[in-house]
């Protein structure tokens, strides 16, 4: 039988070496299991863009190997479409998937910044592994058009975690999302986007879902 490979995928503006990444690389540790979780940033961040780390993830997993993919806000985003393009990926858990992600970023960024992106061909975001502004380029958003929420067709086994207050992606997405798509599971957790003080919830829901034992 062919091993199961897991693969962990971080979120925006921030890194494998995050709370929740850390933490879950323990946790598979204990079972001796080993968790793969890319840099999604290579050392690149404005040139970051969805389909780049499509293509990253797509290069870890050989096609024969049944896969497993824990993604976290716009790696949740990305665990979607990697789902959408590999047969071999047959399982997902989301932590607060990055969906409407556009709308999203209009809302948190302004309209007023949005058009000056457009305009400069970049803005500083705040880069929460680095803790400083880092420069990303206006193709991170070109490159979403590629992406519509609604070719998110695939039904396979679909675990989505998300806090009732989460500030960034409101919970809202993913209540559309699982009524949308019936073969997604939903769990409310009373936290924020980070999920970072319900981690021990997060943990049991994976390893019950993914039967890790």
């Amino acid at each position: 039988m062919t091993a199961h490979r897991y693969l962990y995928l971080h979120g925006w503006a921030s890194s494998p070496d995050s709370n929740k990444a850390r933490f879950f690389q323990q946790k598979f540790q204990q079972l001796g299991i080993e968790l793969l979780i890319p840099d999604l940033n290579q050392n690149d961040f404005y040139h970051l863009t969805l389909s780049r780390q499509i293509a990253q993830a797509t290069a870890l997993l050989p096609p024969d190997q049944p896969v497993t993919v824990i993604g976290s806000s716009l790696g949740g985003l990305t665990a979607l479409w990697l789902a959408e393009q590999l047969p071999q990926v047959e399982r997902l858990v989301l932590f607060a998937p990055a969906l409407r992600f556009l709308a999203r970023c209009q809302g948190l960024i302004g309209a007023v910044n949005m058009q000056r992106w457009q305009q400069s061909g970049e803005l500083p975001i705040f880069h929460y592994a680095d803790e400083r502004e880092r420069r990303l380029s206006y193709d991170f958003i070109r490159d979403f058009a590629q992406y519509p929420d609604a070719s998110l067709q695939r039904k396979l086994p679909t675990l989505i975690l998300h806090g009732r207050n989460d500030e960034v992606i409101g919970i809202d997405t993913s209540r559309e999302f699982a009524k949308q798509h019936r073969w997604v599971q939903l769990q409310e957790l009373n936290s924020d986007h980070g999920l970072n003080d319900v981690q021990d919830r997060l943990w049991a829901a994976t390893q019950k879902f993914c039967q890790l034992t």
